[in-house]
């Protein structure tokens, strides 16, 4: 009985040791938010300040699930927003295993739909749980408790008529995408998931965007993104480019060429890994 009170008292012991350890580690106060190395797709996380977990795209596979073991304390299995900039497989398929193993308080996408197998089982596996959706439009904004802001900078329900009419996008081809502007005191961070130039200059025409300090480049960094004219008015101080191993020439050189123009510096995942930018409101760091 002795020995078995021991081996109890020292693995007791042990859990205490991570819950302190892991319990200051992911509560600094701070603002986290990690561009996930999935491969060829996007999945971001942020961790407000107060703990809040959202998670932006769920990329291609279920290497997601890692990010945010490797991101979230190991008791959390709570996610109060997912995402999902638009239904493409290399952005949502990763989700179908994240609401299996998180409990998702609540979901927002673009209205469109993808006539595949894998969105259709997303779209089943939400309905399955009874986890409503809500569909976000340009101008839309989240409340969050620790003045962590978020606002819905595209696509306005006009592009999405224009560039979508039956409310279908196709699976290789892009149209409207969510652009998410997130924001903690004096750092901003733009997520673009596949927009378009086009898209990024409706959004700056109707004066929905400013300067900011983070930009995700569009797109894993396709040519057809951006263009110096949105660089010009953005300023990023830090483009960060969601990439891996592709056939398509991602991310295409004349991306890299006008970033580097600008003085721009450049973060990929297909060469960092798990990229996190970390922000107190004021001075932000990336590692």
């Amino acid at each position: 009985m002795r020995k078995i009170a021991f081996i109890g008292f020292i693995l007791a012991l042990l859990l205490g040791g991570i819950f302190v350890y892991q319990f200051g580690l992911f509560s600094d106060g701070k603002l986290h938010l990690v561009f996930c190395d999935v491969g060829q797709g996007d999945a971001i996380f942020i961790r407000t300040p107060k703990g809040l977990d959202i998670l932006v795209d769920g990329g291609p596979n279920d290497s997601v699930l890692s990010c945010l073991s490797n991101h979230m304390p190991f008791w959390d299995r709570d996610l109060e927003l997912v995402m999902l900039t638009h239904p493409h497989a290399d952005h949502l398929k990763g989700l179908i295993s994240v609401a299996r193993h998180y409990k998702i308080i609540s979901f927002a996408t673009e209205n469109l739909k993808n006539d595949t197998v894998i969105f259709k089982a997303l779209m089943d596996e939400l309905k399955g749980q009874n986890i409503k959706i809500k569909y976000l439009y340009a101008g839309d904004t989240f409340k969050l408790k620790d003045k962590v802001g978020l606002k819905i900078v595209g696509p306005s329900r006009e592009f999405l008529k224009k560039t979508s009419p039956e409310g279908l996008i196709g699976e290789r081809s892009e149209f409207a995408n969510i652009e998410s502007l997130f924001s903690y005191k004096d750092f901003s961070v733009l997520l673009t998931g596949d927009s378009q130039a086009l898209q990024l200059k409706e959004a700056l025409l109707d004066g929905k965007l400013k300067d900011i300090d983070v930009l995700q480049v569009p797109h894993h960094g396709s040519k057809t993104g951006l263009d110096s004219e949105i660089l010009s008015f953005l300023k990023p101080e830090l483009g960060v480019i969601s990439v891996g191993k592709n056939r398509y020439g991602h991310p295409a050189k004349e991306i890299i060429e006008i970033l580097r123009n600008k003085d721009i510096k450049i973060l990929r995942t297909d060469e960092k890994g798990d990229i996190e930018i970390v922000s107190d409101g004021k001075e932000w760091f990336a590692r």
